[in-house]
C-alpha cells in the first residue's frame, strides 16, 4: 500500500512539474512576443522621429533659400534704382550741356554775322579763373594746347606787349592784327574765317605759331626780350 501511494505521489509530482513547465513555456513565449512587439515599436518610433527631423531640416533649408532669394532681389532692386537715378542725372546733365552749347552757338553765329565779338564758349579750368576776358580764354586754350600753367605768365607778358590782349588791335603801319599781331592778319584764316572778331581763333593761331617757332610761350617771350619782336 505504501509503495502504491509512493508511485501515485511520484506520478502526481511529475504531472505537476510538466504542467509547471508548460505554463512557464507559455509565459516565456508570451514574454518574447511582447519584447518583439516593443522592439518593433521602438524602431517605428525612431524611424518616425528621423523622418520628422529630415522634414524640419528640409523646411529650414527652403526657408533659408527663400530668405536668400528675397535678399538678393532686394539688393538687385536697390542697385537698379541707384543706377537708374545716376543715369537720369547724367542724362539731365548732358541735356543741359547740349542746351547751353546750342545757345552759345546761336549767340556766336549771331555775333559773327553782325560783326560783333564772338564769345568763347569752351570750358574754363579752375587755374584760369583768376583771369578775365581774353586772358581767361587765352589761359584755357594754352592749357588745351598742351602747355603747363607755368607758361602763362610768359604768354601774358608777350601779348600784353603786342596788343594788350585786344582782339581788334591793328598796326596801321605794318597791318599786323589781333591779339598775337599776326602779319598779315589773314594768316589766322587758317584756323577759321571769323579771325577778325573771334579772340579764340586768334589765340589758337598765335599758340600754334609760338609752338612751331619757339616751342613754348616762355621761349617766345625770351626771344622778344632780346629782339623786340617774335
Amino acid at each position: 500500500m505504501d509503495r502504491l501511494w509512493n508511485r501515485i505521489a511520484v506520478r502526481t509530482a511529475s504531472v505537476g512539474l510538466l504542467a509547471a513547465g508548460l505554463a512557464g513555456g507559455v509565459y516565456l513565449g508570451q514574454d518574447q512576443d511582447a519584447q518583439a512587439r516593443d522592439g518593433q515599436a521602438s524602431l517605428v518610433a525612431a524611424a518616425e522621429a528621423e523622418e520628422i527631423r529630415l522634414i524640419k531640416e528640409r523646411h529650414g533649408q527652403h526657408a533659408a533659400a527663400r530668405a536668400y532669394q528675397r535678399e538678393a532681389e532686394d539688393e538687385a532692386a536697390t542697385t537698379a534704382a541707384t543706377e537708374a537715378k545716376a543715369a537720369a542725372g547724367k542724362a539731365r546733365t548732358l541735356e543741359q550741356k547740349a542746351i547751353e552749347k546750342k545757345a552759345a552757338k546761336k549767340k556766336a553765329d549771331e555775333a559773327k554775322s553782325s560783326g560783333a565779338t564772338v564769345p568763347y564758349t569752351g570750358p574754363i579750368p579752375t587755374s584760369c579763373k583768376e583771369f578775365s576776358g581774353n586772358r581767361e580764354t587765352g589761359c584755357a586754350l594754352m592749357l588745351d594746347a598742351g602747355f603747363a600753367i607755368s607758361q602763362f605768365p610768359c604768354l601774358n607778358k608777350l601779348w600784353n606787349r603786342e596788343s594788350g590782349w585786344n582782339h581788334r588791335a591793328e598796326n596801321s603801319s605794318s597791318g599786323a592784327y589781333g591779339i598775337p599781331q599776326a602779319y598779315p592778319g589773314s594768316k589766322m584764316g587758317s584756323i577759321a574765317s571769323d579771325w577778325r572778331t573771334n579772340p579764340a581763333t586768334q589765340i589758337k593761331w598765335g599758340l600754334g605759331y609760338v609752338k612751331g617757332k619757339y616751342h613754348s610761350p616762355c621761349g617766345a617771350w625770351s626771344h622778344f626780350q632780346s629782339a623786340g619782336s617774335y
